[in-house]
């Protein structure tokens, strides 16, 4: 770690200008990562430039900081990082390759190889963890402010599930410590995660009230356009709910799909369908690995944590009969899974 960890600082060092990449579609520990990694480096060389790229930050991260469209010309002479993203295809802006020197730094269990430094710790629960074993490591050097430390935090906190997952480990919560005792408003951060619009809680009424179970137990709910119009959500929203069917006894795994209003996948779609059929999926598990069923419906992610993209019915009928068996084949192996 140390020899990598080196590696990296010498190429901050080195360039002027520096480009932090991050998947599509964020979440918490994407922004929190990719923010907090921005905010060290700003804080510690003030000549710098550095640009935070991707999509639209949802509404509760936005606090965090915004996206930056920037031209093509600054990459001629830049340092590209990208951060919390296992797959070239799913990193948002893919002028990430059009730098002069690229950095990976991530956790994911179906990471492939890209750049010409990779630091990948799939022990980690969260990239943004990483990144505070990176300031901690050059303690003495780098900076660290609060804004800093309130996107790491974001990002520990949502992507170990508020330090539920088995995951967690000593050091994970020794460096959320860290960040708390260099600041922290951790009753705003808690307060962007748990308040929500009216709209939302009434949807979670109606999950609630509509999920179904496979035969063997998987938890899953379908999520329409009609849906999310009528309790007038965004599809982020409305996927932000898969863990809602987390403590179901008996479920060890729970799937949302979630129709997309304009779909801008690149896949190729099944012949007899449209490409407006596009469906997004998140899958949740206890135990249970379950990225290599997302992988066959164009996805990864995490071992209890994974994505995936369809097109139809029929492949969502194909996806949950694949965790149908899965989750009895586990239970069998593990009786006393709950």
């Amino acid at each position: 770690m140390l020899e990598v960890f080196n590696k990296i600082l010498e190429k901050i060092k080195e360039y002027d200008t520096i480009i932090i990449h991050r998947h599509e579609r964020p979440d918490g520990d994407c922004i929190g990562s990719q923010m907090g990694l921005k905010y060290v480096i700003e804080d510690t060389f003030p000549h710098k430039k550095v640009y935070a790229v991707g999509d639209k930050v949802p509404e509760y991260l936005s606090d965090l900081g915004k996206s930056e469209e920037i031209s093509d010309d600054i990459y001629k002479e830049a340092l590209v990082i990208t951060v919390d993203t296992s797959l070239k295809k799913r990193i948002c802006d893919q002028r990430f390759l059009n730098g002069q020197y690229l950095i990976k730094i991530d956790h994911h269990d179906d990471s492939e190889p890209f750049g010409d430094i990779e630091y990948v710790e799939v022990t980690s629960p969260a990239c943004s963890s990483i990144i505070v074993d990176f300031i901690r490591t050059f303690e003495n050097e780098l900076n660290i402010t609060e804004r800093a430390c309130n996107a790491l935090y974001m990002g520990i906190v949502t992507d170990t599930g508020r330090f539920r997952y088995r995951s967690v480990t000593a050091q994970v919560l020794n460096n959320s410590g860290y960040l708390l005792s260099k600041g922290v408003d951790i009753e705003r951060i808690y307060a962007k995660l748990y308040t929500k619009d009216s709209s939302i809680l009434k949807l979670q009424g109606a999950v609630c009230n509509n999920f179904k179970l496979t035969p063997n137990g998987v938890a899953y709910m379908y999520l329409s356009k009609k849906l999310m119009k009528k309790y007038k959500v965004t599809k982020e929203d409305a996927a932000n709910l898969v863990n809602l069917l987390d403590s179901i006894k008996g479920s060890l795994i729970w799937v949302v799909f979630v129709e997309q209003m304009k779909p801008k996948t690149k896949e190729p779609h099944p012949k007899d369908e449209a490409p407006e059929n596009e469906i997004r999926v998140r899958i949740r598990s206890r135990n249970v690995a379950i990225n290599e069923v997302a992988r066959n419906y164009r996805g990864g992610g995490h071992l209890q944590a994974a994505g995936a993209t369809i097109f139809s019915k029929k492949e969502m009928k194909s996806l949950l009969q694949e965790l149908d068996e899965l989750h009895l084949q586990y239970k069998k192996e593990n009786p006393e899974a709950f």
